[in-house]
């Protein structure tokens, strides 16, 4: 039986300078995307990816665009060497428009387009705070959310992995839900740099406003399922994204569950495509038995082809 194979997309946090460069100068179809993105969107994202400065790539601004167009570009290499289509696609927060790009639900300008809109949307929306809460033991982190939402408001943004969890919301009640945390015995609980508190109450405006620019955009029905954020739901059709992509950005991120459920319909072979390899770390908590592997530069795809040959029994 045919081993199913789920592309992954990373989010926010995996930029790096140079991000990309090695997959413009190595392969045409990479290339095409970084030039398209240039264009579409009247700014240098080949400049920011390429050369930063860190500053500015740090900017949810600049940062979305840029991982967008970097991922696209990695997955238009990797298929245009290898002969592969997914049996899944997802995503983890803005990684989710590469997954619907990568199931044809949008074209390449429309994806650019929707991603800077959300990026301009996400960043004007300041306020609150985000922490990364690794290692709490159950339980812990439903009851210091709770006694911490005395102070202000809580929640959680993103389910990562069982062993990280990241809690948004109100300075004051992000701060108690880690002290909280830490006493409840907890290993860490880590400040993030962030512009605002994300996938919180924060960006219901944020989100409302994106609902009015996502009806106007023409999506298609997806022909690969999108396992989507806000639901760990394998997502085919154009009117359940468009109400489910101004949803997360205000949502919970459940990555956790997304690829639990991947798992469980049979995926054997996960792929991450885009800079750095946070998700790949992530998966290995989260399904240990699953092979992963990532593609962000030449030496990284030529290796996972060689590895899906064997795997897939496709050796000459």
């Amino acid at each position: 039986m045919a081993k199913k194979i789920a592309f992954l997309f990373p989010g926010q946090g995996s930029q790096a300078v140079g991000m990309g460069k090695d997959l413009y100068d190595n392969f045409e179809s990479a290339k095409d995307v970084f030039d398209e993105a240039d264009k579409v969107l009247g700014k240098s994202v080949t400049t920011l990816c390429f050369e930063g400065p860190d500053e500015a790539l740090k900017q949810t601004v600049n940062t979305q665009p840029c991982i967008v167009t970097m991922s696209i570009a990695a997955m238009e290499a990797l298929k245009s060497n290898f002969d592969i289509k997914p049996d899944y696609v997802a995503g983890h927060s803005l990684g989710e428009y590469c997954a619907m790009y990568a199931a044809n639900v949008m074209s390449l300008e429309t994806t650019l387009k929707a991603i800077q809109k959300r990026a301009d949307l996400m960043g004007a929306t300041k306020g609150g705070a985000m922490a990364a809460v690794l290692n709490a033991p159950e339980g812990a982190l439903e009851e210091a959310l709770k006694e911490a939402s005395q102070i202000g408001y809580v929640d959680v943004a993103n389910y990562n992995s069982p062993a990280q969890v990241v809690i948004t919301g109100d300075e004051a009640a992000v701060a108690k839900a880690g002290e909280l945390i830490l006493a409840k015995g907890a290993r860490r609980v880590v400040p993030l740099a962030v512009s605002g508190a994300f996938h919180s109450k924060f960006m219901e405006n944020a989100g409302h406003e994106f609902e009015n620019f996502v009806s106007t955009l023409d999506l298609n029905n997806a022909e690969i399922p999108v396992v989507t954020n806000v639901d760990a739901e394998p997502t085919t059709q154009s009117a359940d994204f468009k109400v489910k992509m101004p949803k997360q950005i205000y949502s919970s991120v459940h990555w956790t569950q997304t690829i639990q459920k991947m798992a469980s319909d049979g995926v054997e072979i996960f792929i991450e495509i885009g800079s750095g390899k946070v998700l790949a770390g992530l998966n290995k908590k989260i399904v240990p038995e699953a092979a992963v592997f990532n593609v962000f530069d030449k030496a990284s795809l030529e290796n996972t082809i060689e590895s899906l040959k064997e795997i897939l029994c496709l050796k000459n």
